[in-house]
């Protein structure tokens, strides 16, 4: 018999603890606005015109 993997488990305090350990050693956190990705669009526009010219 094989034994079962033991899971790790995601809680709200666990990653209270985390992130306070992650801005204790000088990491920062950026907020970025609602309905934004935050990523920089490097390319145009992707639409097309469907009427013609």
């Amino acid at each position: 018999m094989s034994k079962k993997p033991i899971k790790d488990t995601v809680t709200t305090a666990s990653i209270e603890e985390q992130t306070a350990e992650f801005l204790k050693s000088g990491g920062s956190v950026e907020y970025v606005v609602k309905g934004k990705s935050g990523h920089i669009a490097t390319a145009g526009s992707k639409q097309i015109n469907l009427k013609g010219s």
